[in-house]
């Protein structure tokens, strides 16, 4: 994976550019047509508008005071095809979040895009823990926190998409990333 700062190997089949490539203040994200992959075809289903909502109410305005930044998920082979979206967020008990189309998922993409952005979370925004937390029936994303070595330190109710489920709250710090990033290098 690579992403735009050039961090991350160059061997895999995903590639990614900053959102803003896709998403602007004057773009309609909704003419986007990648849009419907998460807005009918994912687990935690979006509202009709909900992605463009998004984007123009939390994610842009977040970008531009700098608190966030986001990634596009694309396929080396398709790059004009956004598949997913990573992000990282200043906020205490919420550091990162992604969607991936179903098509795309059980292939090991999303652990890789994870890996990436735990690398520029630590290494280049130089950050010491990371907080990510799961809708406990989202199975698919806590095997990906397990894999990259976090731990699971509570539960809470949450607001998600779908609606208000509980929650796990996954962490991990930079010591602990350092060691599960060399188990996971192999595997890219």
């Amino acid at each position: 994976m690579r992403l735009q700062n050039g961090i991350g190997n160059q061997t895999s089949d995903i590639a990614t550019a900053p959102a803003g490539r896709f998403f602007s203040n004057t773009t309609p994200v909704s003419t986007m047509g990648y849009c419907k992959i998460f807005e009918c075809h994912c687990s935690m289903p979006y509202p009709e508008d909900g992605v463009f909502q998004f984007y123009r109410d939390i994610a842009i305005p977040s970008i531009e005071r700098g608190d966030e930044w986001h990634w596009t998920i694309r396929l080396k082979g398709t790059p004009d095809l956004p598949i997913g979206v990573i992000s990282l967020h200043r906020i205490s008990v919420d550091n990162r979040g992604y969607w991936l189309g179903i098509p795309w998922q059980g292939r090991g993409l999303m652990t890789e895009a994870v890996a990436a952005v735990n690398d520029y979370w630590f290494d280049v925004l130089g950050f010491q823990v990371l907080r990510a937390p799961k809708a406990i029936a989202n199975e698919s994303s806590r095997r990906i926190s397990i894999k990259t070595g976090m731990r699971m330190i509570g539960l809470e109710e949450r607001d998600f998409v779908s609606g208000r489920l509980m929650a796990e709250i996954w962490e991990i710090n930079a010591e602990e990333w350092r060691q599960a990033r060399k188990l996971l290098i192999s595997g890219f």
